[in-house]
């Protein structure tokens, strides 16, 4: 149906056929034109690829539990404000409870049809108790609407993702306290350097997600103000309590400026950023896995639930998961780079663009959390080869540096000594041998120094033993570690788990 431009005969036959009218849709002649919850100032039929292109429905109906929250908190403040009058807010709580207990039990579908998951909890409402829904927009603008409804969702999935972290970090703490005698090359420029344990080696992992986590839950403390109540950006004349409603809905308190509660995304990019730091943690992990897992290293064995094979190479038992973290990282980098794109030339306060917002982190956040949960099963389910990790540290020359320190101890300035060492190295890779495997008279041919203890200081046990100081491989310094990073999963971060409902 054509619509004709707007005029002022359009309204009066409306109202004078006494023709049902309201913010979504109004009878004319007969036929019911749907209405956007913006539509009273337009009667021009909108182009379909713009509606199409203007919807966010299909990706913001995830905030379903999010916008019947934040509606339930502002038609209480409503109604004990007065005003609405108590009796209309109570049966807007009751049946925006209903819609919510119907949607999470699937017995009340989202129309993919509506403009927005906004759009349709208002429309489901009005069509259930008529004008007295109607009224729960009062006070309140799409703008503070779905600014809350970010929030909310934001401040949920940082939990998650966090409380993700933790299930990782007790895996990655669980192999540190079986592997502190698993001797292992340590490495720098990716050429074996000096002996670690295995477990020395993860503790800079627990390091790592220990950081993340830190950051997820600054970013959750920084997020936490309400700017329900912004209104489109400038408030509004209703007397609002915007700290009934912020309280109401966890928050510390309601957004101080009115613009920058509905203009701020500021928290989506700082929760990518940390996303963007996971995935590479994730990624620098993986790629270690990747290397350890080849046939050259065999320094682990891989699950089958967590690896795949060859189409056409019966040998082949591929680190799949191990790869797809690592390349999914860069699909997180551009979540964030989209936003901060989308952000960098935005007037205040609300812009459409805003919208962007919302798939680029909702692909993200589905990214991390999904590679959080699979590296995990990876790692937890994996088999080091502690005597084929021992032989690569014995092999590789990592205890040069001792033998140099050995030499220092013994009254060789250093430079000397790491002369003399480094062509003691030259001489091995010649026989093809490590230097535990030299005879005292050959350790002599380069230095008089040597003495019959020197295979107790070059020992891999010696070597990583005893290196004790904060943070080293020796066992007292990873038994303190240990420690510490058992103190800090013991340590709970509580979560505002209230039930809004």
């Amino acid at each position: 149906m054509t619509i004709p431009a707007q005029n002022d005969t359009i309204y009066k036959e409306i109202f004078e056929n006494n023709e049902s009218v309201d913010d979504s849709s109004f009878t004319w002649k007969g036929t019911v034109i749907n209405m956007k919850l913006w539509g009273g100032r337009f009667t021009g039929k909108e182009n379909e690829l713009v509606d199409k292109y203007n919807s966010s429905i299909t990706f913001d109906s995830r905030f379903w539990r999010q916008d019947i929250t934040g509606s339930i908190a502002h038609a209480r403040m409503l109604g004990r404000q007065g005003i609405i009058s108590k009796e209309e807010s109570e049966q807007i709580l009751s049946e925006l409870k209903k819609i919510y207990d119907e949607i999470e039990a699937g017995t009340l579908q989202i129309d993919m049809t509506a403009e927005d998951i906004h759009s349709f909890v208002e429309a489901t409402l009005t069509e259930r108790i008529g004008n007295a829904g109607k009224k729960l927009h009062t006070g309140r603008s799409r703008n503070d609407q779905v600014a809350l409804d970010m929030r909310l969702y934001c401040r949920d999935v940082a939990h998650d993702i966090s409380d993700k972290l933790k299930d990782l970090l007790y895996t990655i703490f669980h192999i540190m306290e079986e592997n502190t005698d698993t001797y292992m090359p340590g490495f720098t420029h990716l050429q074996k350097a000096q002996p670690i344990t295995l477990a020395h080696h993860l503790g800079a992992y627990f390091e790592f997600f220990k950081r993340d986590r830190s950051r997820i839950e600054d970013c959750i403390e920084r997020m936490n103000y309400s700017p329900l109540g912004s209104g489109a950006l400038a408030g509004t004349t209703y007397p609002l309590d915007r700290e009934m409603t912020a309280d109401e809905l966890g928050f510390y308190g309601p957004t101080e400026n009115s613009i920058d509660g509905v203009a701020d995304r500021d928290y989506v990019i700082e929760l990518l950023a940390d996303f963007s730091l996971i995935m590479q943690h994730l990624s620098r992990f993986s790629e270690e896995i990747i290397i350890w897992n080849s046939n050259e290293y065999r320094f682990i064995e891989i699950s089958d639930a967590y690896s795949t094979g060859s189409s056409i190479m019966p040998q082949k038992k591929n680190p799949d998961i191990a790869e797809l973290v690592r390349g999914k990282t860069g699909r997180v980098y551009g979540s964030l780079m989209t936003l901060l794109t989308s952000l960098k030339g935005l007037p205040l306060a609300y812009n459409k663009d805003m919208q962007e917002d919302k798939e680029a982190f909702f692909d993200a956040l589905d990214t991390v959390s999904d590679s959080i949960v699979l590296f995990n099963g990876m790692l937890a389910t994996l088999t080091f080869n502690k005597d084929v990790m021992a032989a690569s540290a014995r092999n590789g020359f990592t205890n040069a540096t001792d033998a140099a320190d050995y030499l220092v101890n013994n009254g060789i300035p250093f430079r000397d000594a790491h002369g003399i060492i480094g062509r003691l190295v030259l001489y091995c890779i010649d026989k093809k041998c490590a230097l535990d495997d030299l005879t005292i008279d050959e350790f002599r041919q380069f230095s008089p120094a040597f003495n019959e203890d020197v295979y107790e200081a070059i020992s891999l046990q010696t070597c990583v033993e005893k290196r004790n100081t904060i943070g080293a491989p020796g066992k007292l310094a990873i038994e303190r570690m240990i420690q510490k990073c058992n103190d800090y999963l013991s340590d709970e971060i509580i979560h505002n788990d209230e039930e809004w409902l």
